[in-house]
């Protein structure tokens, strides 16, 4: 990842995304929503404990955070991103709500085991396909064991997605990547059970379809997915 390439938005991020995701009729925070939800989800379907530690790598500009705060408030959340400039726009909005840490891309800053959760919301898309398995293997490195990665990407299979993206001014040098392929990514990476689930099937128009996106979790057609792989 270019570190100059993400300080160039860091001041207009949710401005561009707003513009960005119009077409589906929602603003930028509904996706960062039930993402988290979804997270909190999976914490209370395994039991886990409701103060998890957690990683979100490639935080930006801290976007995330506020929906940690709602849905997992007991998390001890880390984010880091290889742009200083977002780092400080996230550091100034969400003082004393997250530890922000600067990494170089490489390698991730941490000892062994010492997060619950990493989570990454489409960023590996933005990375290099060659460096995904030993970053992937960072993650694993850093998890406690029993921990989990929880990854979310858009979709290339969704044709609306595809246009979402191709129009992005920050999307502008990423590859998107199919399920299978984070999968066989995350699996030889040394994570273990990988699962994916699609999500984000109806726009804003269609609201009131939602209730089945639950049951559609299979469907390789949502715009975008998220892939779980155990420690």
């Amino acid at each position: 990842m270019d570190q100059s390439e993400f300080d160039k938005f860091a001041d207009e991020y949710w401005s561009l995304h707003r513009i960005n995701v119009a077409i589906s009729g929602e603003l930028p925070d509904y996706f960062g929503d039930y993402k988290i939800r979804d997270l909190s989800r999976t914490l209370r379907a395994r039991g886990d404990n409701a103060a998890p530690a957690v990683l979100d790598f490639g935080a930006g500009v801290g976007t995330s955070i506020p929906h940690f705060r709602k849905h997992i408030p007991g998390a001890r959340l880390t984010c880091i991103d290889v742009s200083t400039k977002c780092l400080e726009v996230g550091r100034s909005r969400f003082a004393g709500q997250a530890e922000f840490v600067q990494c170089n891309g490489d390698r991730i800053p941490f000892p062994e085991s010492s997060f619950d959760i990493a989570f990454a919301a489409c960023v590996f898309h933005h990375i290099d396909a060659g460096e995904h398995v030993r970053l992937l293997s960072e993650f694993r490195r850093v998890l406690k064991p029993g921990g989990f990665a929880f990854i979310f990407e858009h979709n290339p299979l969704n044709p609306l997605t595809v246009r979402t993206v191709n129009a992005c001014p920050f999307d502008e040098n990423a590859l998107l990547i199919r399920a299978g392929t984070l999968r066989e990514r995350m699996s030889a990476a040394g994570l273990r059970d990988v699962r994916i689930s699609y999500r984000v099937f109806f726009p804003h128009a269609l609201r009131a379809l939602r209730f089945l996106e639950s049951r559609m979790t299979w469907l390789p057609l949502g715009a975008q997915y998220h892939a779980i792989g155990l420690r």
